[in-house]
């Protein structure tokens, strides 16, 4: 026993070296293990229709559309969640939902996913209407697909294109919504949708009576640019636009309808921390980062090599002051 304690003070500063190595070469090789752990999956639902191209929200003091508020909320929720938490991401527009990608890990896969983010756009439907009823059945066969349990979280203004009726209404009575978020974006005060041509070009604002499309989505043969050009059908005068707001009322009913949620979507703290208080989609076993384990504990043996030397300069010092005080 003396033999081997008086080995480790011979060789102390090489054991603490070959130890530290060992450490970073985990750090280098397997960084992760593996743990039970709740996991947050977000599928990520934009309503590309036109009237998310209205101006009624504020980012930094100035007004924006609500389709540039609602990839700013989208963004800084991707960046307000920890590793282990996976995204998926998808556009609404007509009837249906169309998903962009599969679930994804935020960190190993952070650019690409707000990337995609920063693309969404108007042009990404594929006709026109805003049927959120519809909208929503179709929102639950996409996220039955995913390869794991998700919260889905539906970003729209509500505004639907036929307005919905009790003709045209779906029975949504029987769904569990439990696992749904619906997220309100714009303004409460009735404001004008800008029209765009085929090249995305302002041409003027929705006018009232465009029956042959539908005010709050893309028109109904989006494809067919002579509906766009070269005289775009828009409104002349104010009192003729077709104005929008956010219909919070409409999202709440239909969230009540379903049992999920309802929370208007506000570039705030108190926002994103809502967010990330979901319940968790699943528990899952997944790898967990602990290279920064490693390192720190590297660093320590490292700097205990040089313990021995500064507790002898600290006892020097001590000594030399009992020197002088005596």
């Amino acid at each position: 026993m003396m033999r081997l304690i008086h080995g480790l003070k011979t060789y102390y500063a090489t054991v603490l070296y070959v130890l530290a190595l060992a450490l970073m070469l985990l750090a280098l090789f397997k960084p992760q293990i593996q743990l039970k752990q709740d996991v947050h999956n977000y599928l990520l639902i934009a309503d590309v229709s036109q009237s998310m191209n209205a101006e009624d929200a504020m980012l930094a003091g100035k007004p924006v559309s609500r389709m540039v508020y609602t990839r700013h909320l989208m963004k800084r929720i991707v960046e307000t969640s920890p590793c282990g938490t996976y995204f998926s991401v998808g556009v609404f527009a007509a009837e249906n939902v169309g998903l962009l990608f599969m679930p994804l890990e935020v960190c190993a896969n952070y650019d690409i996913i707000t990337d995609t983010i920063n693309h969404l756009d108007w042009r990404m439907a594929w006709r026109g209407n805003s049927r959120l009823s519809f909208g929503v059945k179709s929102g639950e066969t996409v996220l039955d697909s995913l390869n794991a349990p998700a919260q889905l979280v539906f970003f729209t203004d509500g505004d639907e294109a036929p307005k919905v009726n009790a003709i045209n209404k779906l029975d949504l009575g029987a769904m569990d919504g439990s696992h749904w978020l619906f997220v309100g974006v714009g303004g409460h005060e009735p404001v004008p949708i800008p029209r765009f041509n085929s090249d995305n070009k302002w041409v003027g604002f929705w006018p009232s009576d465009a029956k042959e499309f539908s005010a709050g989505a893309v028109g109904v043969t989006y494809n067919d640019t002579s509906k766009d050009e070269p005289d775009p059908i828009v409104a002349y005068a104010e009192f003729d636009r077709y104005l929008s707001q956010l219909e919070d009322g409409y999202l709440k009913e239909l969230a009540g309808e379903i049992k999920a949620k309802y929370i208007e979507g506000k570039d705030e703290t108190g926002f994103y921390e809502y967010i990330q208080q979901q319940k968790p989609a699943a528990v899952f076993v997944t790898d967990y980062n602990i290279r920064w384990l490693y390192l720190g504990l590297a660093l320590l043996l490292i700097l205990g090599v040089y313990a021995p030397d500064l507790l002898k300069l600290w006892q020097r010092y001590r000594s030399g002051l009992r020197h002088q005080a005596s």
